[in-house]
């Protein structure tokens, strides 16, 4: 109802400006990539330089012209603008150029919403959409005049653009009580897993990075991944089982862009709680993109934005197989504790470290032992092979559980502190208290 979203095909004029009083320019070859993910067809790339922008128009008199004419000759149903645009500007270039026009954050609002697939989704989408469409309603209502009053609205009437704020402004209302039972829903979630002790590790980081490839090998699943800007949006949570350490979850999350609009920050705040809840990041990046530095510098930017910059992050360097002479391998900081990856999700060359390295943060010191249990206490004995803690089992003259176990430090001082016995050979057999 309040959405008119570009069609695929359309003939598309993409115009990219650099602004000399913008400190980080955007990047055109990312534009052109957006542009072919909503589905648009570009037939010409204008470009040019200011030193500022215009108020009323953005562009200066020349370049208006310039696009104008291009409009013209290729017969564009869709101008899009690599940059935020005013409402105001956006109305006026629409009226001069006699097409409808778009800038970067409504170009990133649409692909979204042509990749949410769950109702949550869907609904975070179309909340960002709403807070950015509601400064922008007047365009589409400037030739209406004032509707007559009638039953239970006595009085002068409204205007069409008033009513359209009165019921966008009902449906933002009810979008948000519908997305504050999510969290609600993911909260008891996360409670319920920090109750079980299991840890979760959310992957972040720049899009087309490679994250869903990453989860489905590791969980060896077959989500949807391409090699395309924001080919998943949907966070999906999975259990997996680590050597040596246990049962964990999975998060995938929404990619990030850099200057990621604010409407989808806010408005995808339920999905990003996984984010800041976690107990590791895993921060992928594609290595074979020599723009990846300031990807990581975006990726940070939202970290945080959403409170999740000082939780415990593992930089994953993916893709290595489009490198020549990169070898998988594990980085440390200067404590010796992994603080890098280099891998290659479609190869599974690294995958193994990367599993070491997971369970070494998540872990932290890990110790071996031979633990002792009675007959009586196999339900321990369970639950330490449901962790895959266990290196070989026996059993002595008494028929009790011999255990030799690889595990946490801290694990096996709660074993010890609720009375279980480490197991010594020469030592004189007692019973388990």
């Amino acid at each position: 109802m309040f959405f008119d979203r570009p069609e695929t095909g359309e003939n598309t004029i993409l115009v990219h400006i650099s602004i000399d009083s913008e400190a980080e320019q955007e990047d055109p070859v990312e534009f052109e990539e957006l542009v072919l993910s909503a589905g648009g067809k570009p037939m010409e790339f204008i470009t040019g330089s200011r030193k500022k922008v215009t108020s009323g128009y953005f562009v200066g008199s020349g370049k208006l012209e310039e696009i104008a004419s291009a409009v013209t000759s290729h017969a564009a149903q869709l101008v899009i603008f690599n940059h935020s645009l005013s409402p105001s500007q956006e109305r006026n270039l629409e009226e001069y150029l006699k097409c409808r026009v778009l800038d970067r954050t409504g170009l990133i609002l649409d692909i979204f919403a042509q990749r949410a697939r769950s109702h949550e989704g869907k609904l975070q989408v179309e909340l960002a959409q709403l807070q950015h469409m509601s400064t922008r309603l007047k365009r589409g209502w400037t030739h209406l005049d004032r509707q007559k009053g009638g039953i239970g609205m006595r009085g002068a009437g409204e205007t069409q653009i008033e009513l359209d704020q009165r019921m966008l402004g009902q449906r933002l209302k009810s979008i948000n009580m519908s997305l504050k039972k999510v969290r609600s829903q993911r909260e008891q979630g996360r409670r319920s897993r920090k109750r079980a002790e299991i840890s979760t590790i959310s992957f972040v980081g720049y899009t087309n990075a490679g994250k869903s490839s990453l989860f489905n090998t590791l969980t060896n699943e077959d989500l949807y991944a391409a090699d395309q800007l924001f080919a998943t949006l949907d966070s999906t949570l999975r259990r997996i089982h680590l050597p040596n350490y246990g049962p964990a979850i999975l998060a995938d999350t929404v990619g990030f862009i850099k200057h990621l609009p604010h409407q989808l920050v806010e408005s995808f705040r339920a999905t990003l709680e996984e984010t800041t809840q976690a107990s590791l990041l895993l921060h992928v990046i594609d290595a074979s993109n020599e723009d990846h530095p300031s990807f990581i510098d975006a990726v940070h930017t939202v970290l945080h934005e959403i409170g999740a910059d000082e939780s415990p992050c593992l930089q994953v360097f993916n893709k290595i197989d489009l490198l020549a002479d990169c070898k998988p391998r594990i980085e440390r900081d200067e404590k010796g504790k992994p603080n890098r990856v280099w891998l290659s999700a479609k190869t599974g060359q690294g995958m193994d470290l990367l599993r070491e390295a997971v369970v070494e943060l998540l872990a932290g010191e890990i110790v071996e032992a031979t633990i002792r249990l009675l007959p009586k206490q196999a339900s321990l004995r369970s639950r330490l092979y449901e962790k895959s803690v266990i290196q070989s089992e026996d059993v002595d003259d008494l028929g009790n559980y011999l255990l030799k176990i690889r595990l946490p430090k801290e694990d096996l001082q709660r074993i010890l502190d609720d009375g279980i016995q480490l197991y010594r050979p020469d030592a004189p057999q007692e019973s388990n208290s």
